[in-house]
This record gives structure tokens, C-alpha cells and sequence, in this order.
């Protein structure tokens, strides 16, 4: 991994810093070997709270997906199609 993370570290808590951190990082295993559905959306939902405007998720989401390759959107939206328990691989 050669690039970083988008958080604001002026506005958010040490605790919510790593909770987005957690969120990011999630999408990351969604790509490269695969992630239970639940915890992504269980991140997501904790990543709203923190990022609650569809704005900012843009922005921030876009920065990750630029720097990483990998989308925040798609793997959320693909989590939600499937069933409890499942397995998420992108």
C-alpha cells in the first residue's frame, strides 16, 4: 500500500479517525481477498455517523478511490444486493 488514507484529523476524534480507517480498510479486503458483508456495513453505518453529509462522503470516498483503485460506492452498493452472513468479494 503506497498511498493514504483521507481523514480530516482536524475535525474528527482519535476514535473516529480509526473507525474511518476501519471503513477504508474494509473496502480494501473487499478487493484483495474478500470481506463479510455485515462488518462493511456495520463500518459503513459508523462511517455515516461520522461523515453524515453526501457531500463529503463524495469527496472523501473519491480521494480513497483515487489514491487506492478501489470504491467505497461500488462495494457498499454490492454488499447491500446480498443476503446476511455472506461473503463480499469485488
Amino acid at each position: 500500500m503506497s498511498y493514504t488514507y483521507p481523514i480530516d484529523e482536524i475535525h474528527w476524534s482519535k476514535e473516529e479517525i480509526i473507525d474511518v480507517v476501519n471503513f477504508y480498510s474494509l473496502v480494501e479486503q473487499a478487493y484483495e481477498q474478500g470481506v463479510k458483508r455485515d462488518d462493511l456495513l456495520l463500518a459503513y453505518t459508523r462511517f455515516k455517523q461520522i461523515v453524515p453529509s453526501k457531500s463529503e462522503e463524495k469527496t472523501l470516498c473519491g480521494q480513497f478511490e483515487k489514491e487506492s483503485g478501489y470504491s467505497c460506492y461500488r462495494t457498499v452498493k454490492q454488499a447491500r444486493s446480498l443476503g446476511e452472513g455472506e461473503q463480499l468479494k469485488m
